[in-house]
């Protein structure tokens, strides 16, 4: 059951929150962390954006009825799915952990796991490109208006107001696209080292995790957060993404998607991005808030793999089994054919 295991960001990210929690930044090195975390995300963005192959983009792109329920669920299904679960309000676990999950479902879709996973399972890995590409692309600019127009009337926080959208823009979409431009000079340089970007990318997460959970330390947040909350938070998560994963599935057979397209609508529609939610939360909420509010995000990033691996696992099984079945029938025949 090695699919079972903790990702290994995930184990990086609990290691990560118990260093803040018995040595939080204070002091000067609050100021230098903040510094030092607003450049390693302007980094991640423009390694993103450098990242980005128009090429592949354009290979996928002519599945717009597949793309458009992509975006339909991580835009509008997810975020309904949110609203309902802060009005109904089922346990009084405190506002901010409603206001996390509210946060989570207006996140876009995350590229990595979503493209390996679909790879894995046997489904569309150009359109998954695309898909992914287009929904991370697009989160900065949705996502940011999202918080403005839904989280402002359910939580506390003013966190869209049009100043925090104009730093997002600066902070995040800025250094995309420079990246994106520069790819004609680094284009190279960036396949070739794709694994030192991926760890530029969890760099940038960790270092905003503990700056977070620094300050949320210092404001008190495990007074308040128990293995009580826990165990909710990873409940709901679960029941979450099996909700979305539940609908995808029957909205894809419902419109007449074929096997690979399902693949790829379960697992491009079904994913939050931890790599675009942290930074930008980061941005868009109160620094003593903002630890508290990524939690839900970090626990459902887990079980998202968790859930998706095992899925995959299945789609990938179910594919051998009817390409050996197959080769099997043709084999018959052949031999039926030269026997007469």
């Amino acid at each position: 059951m090695g699919i079972l295991r903790l990702d290994p960001l995930m184990v990086k990210l609990i290691i990560t929150v118990l260093l803040a929690s018995f040595l939080p930044a204070r002091g000067d090195f609050v100021v230098f962390f903040h510094w030092l975390t607003t450049a390693a995300i302007a980094l991640l963005f423009f390694m993103h954006g450098a990242k980005l192959s128009r090429e592949k983009i354009i290979a996928g792109s002519s599945h717009w009825r597949l793309h458009l329920w992509v975006m339909f669920s991580t835009f509008v299904l997810f975020p309904l799915v949110g609203l309902l679960f802060t009005w109904w309000h089922p346990v009084d676990i405190g506002e901010d952990i409603y206001t996390g999950f509210m946060y989570l479902c207006i996140l876009p879709a995350t590229v990595q796991s979503a493209i390996a996973l679909t790879s894995l399972a046997g489904g569309n890995v150009a359109a998954a490109i695309c898909s992914a590409s287009a929904s991370s692309l697009l989160g900065v600019f949705i996502s940011p208006l999202l918080v403005h127009l839904v989280m402002n009337v359910h939580s506390d926080y003013a966190g869209g107001s049009l100043g925090q959208i104009g730093n997002i823009m600066l902070q995040l979409l800025l250094p995309f696209v420079l990246g994106h431009l520069s790819r004609r000079w680094i284009g190279g340089w960036v396949e070739k080292h794709r694994g030192l970007i991926g760890k530029t990318d969890q760099t940038s997460i960790l270092l905003v995790v503990y700056s977070a959970f620094s300050e949320a330390v210092v404001n008190g947040i495990w007074h308040r957060v128990g293995v009580t909350t826990l165990l909710f938070i990873l409940a709901v998560s679960l029941g979450l993404l099996l909700i979305i994963l539940t609908i995808n599935l029957l909205a894809a057979r419902l419109f007449g998607f074929n096997r690979a397209d399902e693949i790829t609508i379960l697992f491009c529609g079904s994913k939050k991005s931890l790599a675009n939610g942290v930074p930008m939360a980061n941005i868009l909420f109160p620094a003593a808030a903002v630890g508290i509010i990524v939690l839900p995000l970090m626990i459902f990033h887990q079980v998202q793999l968790m859930v998706c691996s095992i899925i995959a696992q299945r789609y990938k099984k179910k594919g051998e089994a009817e390409t050996a079945q197959k080769l099997s029938t043709r084999s018959g025949k052949a031999v039926v054919e030269s026997q007469k």
